[in-house]
């Protein structure tokens, strides 16, 4: 049997129930599979960082400066991102972000269906994911609220980034200009989107597919280690999700004003920018793909046709000429088998 050919249910004994739901899953269910993948990504990362940020905020409040910093939410967020990617995106792609849906629609005619879907998806985990958090720290969350009240700073630091409802809505500092907070955002975005799109490179030698999430995760704690305080949202789902959150609990007072159209809107085209941005200066439709990526992207393509499902995007592209495929398996092991062959001659000469 061909090493790509062999699949877990080859190696490894299943349970009758686990193989009828592979099957419905495959065939019905397969559209229902990625939402709850994209759900779940979006979970892991917006989980991670919550946490981080509720420590932060709480402790901060409290007079409990050591349990929380700028820099463990950041550093939170990015392996949130690293837990998703890793976790999820052989399922669904790995968006969970609005932005990097439209932007695949636009570059990687990924379908406006099932981009409708994974938008809903990933907006509705944003919010119960607040949600679940919110419960999490609740008394504690109270506890803040009173020392606020007590103090005669309800008022005005209730609804901020350094109050509790910061923790999962998104908010601007009083008197900041919306034109600047606009620009940090947008070119704070464009970054990102920049990272995430040489990421998904095929052809980029120096990312291969394993290093991924961590360079998209970095990415992410980088906005936030320099550029949250002017105020940064980063991710529609990230949000929108958690100002419909705080607007449940807190009313419309949480709603974040002008500021949550900026938080909501502008990493789409941003991200949309940069993936523009990628495509025309760095990117190369001519550019060899790297032995690692052809490998992971077959691997998927046999994922979509061994369960007769229709792959989108460059994938269809992956089932190259017969002999071509067999002229550049053979060329890679000649290569392969030289480099062993010249190391183990350098290491006798040493000798």
């Amino acid at each position: 049997m061909p090493h790509s050919k062999i699949h877990l249910s080859d190696i490894a004994q299943r349970p009758r129930w686990m193989t009828s739901w592979e099957r419905l899953k495959h065939k019905e269910a397969h559209w229902f599979v990625e939402m709850v993948a994209e759900m779940f990504g979006v979970f892991l990362y917006v989980y991670s960082g919550l946490g981080a940020t509720a420590a932060f905020v709480v402790g901060t409040i409290v007079g409990n400066n050591g349990i929380g910093s700028l820099y463990t939410v950041g550093f939170a967020y990015a392996i949130g991102v690293v837990f998703a990617i890793s976790l999820c995106a052989a399922t669904s792609g790995g968006h969970f972000n609005p932005a990097v849906t439209l932007s695949s629609v636009i570059f990687r005619d990924f379908p406006v269906r099932k981009a409708a879907r994974y938008i809903f998806a990933q907006v509705l985990a944003g919010y119960l994911t607040c949600l679940i958090v919110y419960v999490q720290w609740k008394d504690l969350l109270v506890a803040a609220e009173n020392v606020l009240i007590e103090k005669g700073l309800y008022d005005s630091v209730m609804f901020s980034s350094s109050g509790p409802a910061g923790v999962f809505g998104l908010y601007v500092a009083p008197g900041m200009n919306l034109g600047r907070v606009f620009l940090n955002e947008f070119v704070t975005d464009f970054l990102i989107g920049l990272v995430i799109w040489g990421s998904l490179d095929p052809t980029n030698q120096m990312v291969p597919p394993a290093a991924a999430p961590w360079l998209v995760g970095m990415a992410y704690a980088v906005a936030v280690w320099g550029y949250s305080p002017t105020a940064i949202a980063a991710n529609t789902a990230r949000d929108v999700g958690g100002r419909l959150m705080v607007i449940s609990i807190w009313g419309s007072q949480a709603s974040g004003g002008t500021y949550a159209a900026i938080a909501a809107l502008t990493n789409i085209p941003a991200t949309i920018l940069a993936a523009l941005v990628y495509e025309l200066f760095l990117g190369s439709a001519t550019r060899t793909l790297t032995s690692h990526h052809i490998h992971f992207l077959r691997a998927h393509k046999q994922y979509y046709e061994d369960n007769k499902l229709a792959p989108y995007g460059y994938l269809e592209g992956l089932t190259p000429q017969r002999g071509q495929s067999e002229s550049f398996e053979s060329d890679l092991g000649e290569k392969q088998r030289d480099s062993r062959i010249e190391t183990v001659e350098a290491l006798g000469d040493r000798v």
